[in-house]
């Protein structure tokens, strides 16, 4: 449960304002079709991110446990900082309409994913939990819970939300989370 639910909040955190986001934003205002493009950032996600875990938890066999514990610290710690750093739209190019909301935003949003700090962070949480399910499912219920309002409620929520503010208490939520773990692995040695 503490895999399911880390993931969730963890994922949810570094999706805010992120590129994918955005993209959420401009497919709903161009498509007006709010459910097909919501299918497409599932089916997307967990496809793109069953691959992340996967990639973790094969990474975590390779790599001495003592010294992977202080790996995942700093990476929540460099999310932090990463968080900070506003995403734009720019590189994203306009959905094509002949494609339809579903198969567009499928393929957007696997595309965009690729290298993304939510699929850095599912690896380096796969690799934590060593369980490619749990880690899939809540990574996948975080890129739903940043992503789902930004479809339904679209630039709304850009015009409404001081997105700067968002993004601090999240870079402190990531920076809390890999200093309480950088204290606990150093107490464990």
């Amino acid at each position: 449960m503490e895999a399911l639910l880390t993931s969730a909040m963890v994922v949810s955190l570094a999706e805010i304002g992120d590129k994918t986001q955005l993209l959420a934003i401009l497919l709903a205002t161009r498509f007006k079709r709010p459910w097909p493009i919501i299918a497409g950032i599932f089916v997307a996600t967990l496809a793109n991110h069953a691959l992340a875990a996967l990639v973790g938890s094969k990474m975590a066999a390779l790599i001495d446990a003592d010294w992977f514990r202080y790996a995942i610290a700093i990476s929540f710690v460099i999310m932090a900082a990463w968080t900070l750093v506003p995403d734009s739209d720019e590189g994203i190019d306009r959905p094509d309409r002949r494609a339809g909301a579903f198969a567009t935003t499928l393929i957007a949003f696997f595309i965009v994913e690729m290298g993304d700090k939510t699929q850095i962070a599912t690896v380096v949480l796969a690799a934590q939990f060593r369980t490619l399910l749990w880690v899939t499912v809540g990574t996948t219920i975080g890129m739903m819970v940043a992503n789902v309002p930004a479809v339904l409620l679209g630039e709304a929520v850009l015009r409404r939300v001081p997105m700067a503010a968002i993004r601090i208490v999240a870079a402190a939520s990531f920076l809390i989370l890999g200093v309480g773990m950088l204290v606990r692995t150093a107490a464990i040695f």
